[in-house]
């Protein structure tokens, strides 16, 4: 049951922040309640405490552009993958600087 209510306050959140109204506890149920979603009293304010000062849109938008936290296992494996980023770069230039083959070198044209 726990999933489900939190997935109905983080809509409920996503929707105030989608028609730029603040995101607060009293909204978020205002909006369980008229979509007839039954969370504990607390929900609503846990996460409206936990949304607060943060923009949402902005966190959104940046969920893909490389920036992330550190594995649960510390700060050993963050260094290790911080050391494998440059590895992994030197990989994909080698493959870009590889000549790409073109139909003619095979023996196949257009016409053939």
């Amino acid at each position: 049951m726990t999933s489900k209510t939190e997935l109905a306050c983080v809509y409920s959140a996503l929707i105030l922040v989608d028609d730029d109204i603040a995101v607060t506890g009293e909204k978020i149920q205002t909006i369980l309640k008229a979509a007839n979603v039954e969370v504990e009293p607390y929900w609503p304010g846990l996460f409206a405490k936990a949304l607060e000062g943060i923009n949402v849109k902005d966190l959104i938008t940046n969920v893909g552009s490389g920036v992330g936290s550190a594995p649960a296992g510390g700060a050993a494996p963050a260094a290790a993958a911080a050391g494998a980023a440059p590895a992994a770069e030197k990989k994909e230039e080698k493959k870009e600087e590889e000549p790409e083959e073109s139909d003619d070198d095979m023996g196949f044209g257009l016409f053939d």
